[in-house]
């Protein structure tokens, strides 16, 4: 099973950044891989968001579970159907000399075991590639304020 990593310092506070990460509906305006994202249910600290990204000309829809920790200015996220057999992850905020620290992690699974050995080096790099382009689409929304 793939997992990815990604990690990025941004010149802004977990407060400035917690409530944008939170938002998830208005990552198309600045990720480009998003076609859609729409909140389909919003319920106490969780929302159910229904995703549509373009994957190399590839179109890949799943609707996930978002559980936030505002306490901790932490989110969780989990697969609930899609295409993939398993993708879930999470959202981490930590300060780190004057600036904070994003990681976000990305686990996923094809569910299909023939293939997973040939798929999964070159979906792994594209999850980080993607990965990476959302933190920098954060970064560059909040450092251009």
């Amino acid at each position: 099973m793939p997992y990815v990593e990604a990690v990025m310092p941004v010149n802004a506070s977990p407060e400035e950044i917690y409530p944008i990460l939170k938002r998830m509906d208005l990552y198309p305006d600045f990720m480009p891989d998003l076609i859609s994202v729409e909140v389909l249910e919003r319920k106490d600290n969780t929302t159910l968001t229904k995703w549509v990204s373009n994957v190399d000309g590839r179109i890949i829809r799943w609707t996930e579970r978002d559980v936030f920790d505002d306490e901790r200015m932490y989110i969780s996220y989990q697969q609930t159907e899609g295409d993939l057999k398993k993708f879930e992850g999470e959202w981490v905020l930590t300060p780190v000399d004057g600036m904070t620290e994003i990681k976000l992690t990305v686990d996923f699974e094809f569910g299909i075991p023939m293939i997973a050995g040939l798929l999964n080096p070159i979906a792994k790099k594209k999850v980080r590639v993607n990965s990476e382009n959302m933190l920098k689409g954060i970064k560059e929304r909040l450092e251009q304020r």
